[in-house]
């Protein structure tokens, strides 16, 4: 074998790409069938959840194991930070689409709904209420993985636990509250454009917080292994910049659907 004489890593033959592509395939056909009333539906697409999820932790399994063994290098962690970055970019565009939709119903109300927005006979949710709580809760979230990132870099660990224990606490009691948010909406998700467009934006946020929580608790659990180090912790950086992403993404969200979407609108009792 040649000597390597560079700093790139040059990963060793992995079955999980193609075994990965062939469970989101089962996945999103699953999903579809399931949509279309067929009966294997729900089997199809819970076969492939499963082995996403496999996956999923089979090919971290092995990135993890790459950088113990000193295979990430400062060149290849800088290119995996330019790999988070451009994530979080398609993320982005992403919630794009649903604020567009939005706005283009909001600022240009069809006929259909009395040219008027929101929507005649539409009761909002208070903005100054549960929404807001979020919006604080989320926030003491971005300043306690801000207090865990700072810990690791100084080699503070127990404030590095405690600072994941915080932010992970504060992810679960937000979606708790938006649980119970949504299951007192005095709107659905059919029947109204207003529905539509809040459930898609808000859900697809609140699922991000999910994932986010999950994120963080894999590096709490990791954490606790020793995993991480001053010089070395790219699992926790870009779950931190996950994190800060999805704080922004629901700013957005609180100023212009609950604040200003709603406006003029009759609050719910």
């Amino acid at each position: 074998m040649a000597a390597k004489n560079h700093d790139y890593h040059l990963v060793e033959p992995d079955p999980w790409p193609i075994i990965g592509a062939a469970c989101a395939g089962l996945l999103f056909s699953g999903l579809v069938m399931w949509w279309h009333d067929n009966p294997y539906g729900k089997f199809v697409f819970a076969l492939g959840v499963a082995g996403v999820l496999v996956t999923m932790y089979n090919w971290w399994s092995n990135t993890i194991r790459e950088a113990h063994g000193g295979d990430h290098t400062p060149v290849v962690q800088l290119h995996l930070r330019y790999g988070m970055i451009l994530f979080i970019a398609s993320e982005v565009m992403f919630f794009l689409a649903w604020f567009w939709a939005f706005f283009d119903s909001a600022i240009f109300p069809p006929a259909a709904v009395g040219g008027v927005w929101p929507p005649k006979g539409v009761s909002v949710l208070d903005p100054w209420g549960f929404p807001l709580l979020n919006t604080l809760i989320l926030l003491c979230s971005g300043t306690t993985v801000t207090w865990a990132h700072h810990s690791l870099i100084h080699g503070d660990r127990h404030g590095l636990k405690l600072g994941l224990w915080c932010t992970i606490l504060l992810g679960v009691t937000f979606t708790s509250v938006q649980a119970y948010e949504y299951a007192h909406a005095p709107f659905a998700f059919k029947g109204s454009i207003y529905g539509s467009t809040f459930f898609m934006a808000t859900g697809f946020h609140g699922f991000h917080v999910i994932v986010g929580t999950i994120f963080l608790t894999v590096c709490l659990i990791r954490a606790y292994r020793g995993d991480f180090t001053p010089r070395q912790h790219f699992g926790f950086e870009a779950a931190a910049w996950y994190w800060h992403f999805v704080d922004v993404v629901w700013l957005f969200l609180f100023t212009s659907i609950y604040v200003w979407g709603g406006w003029g609108a009759p609050h719910a009792g």
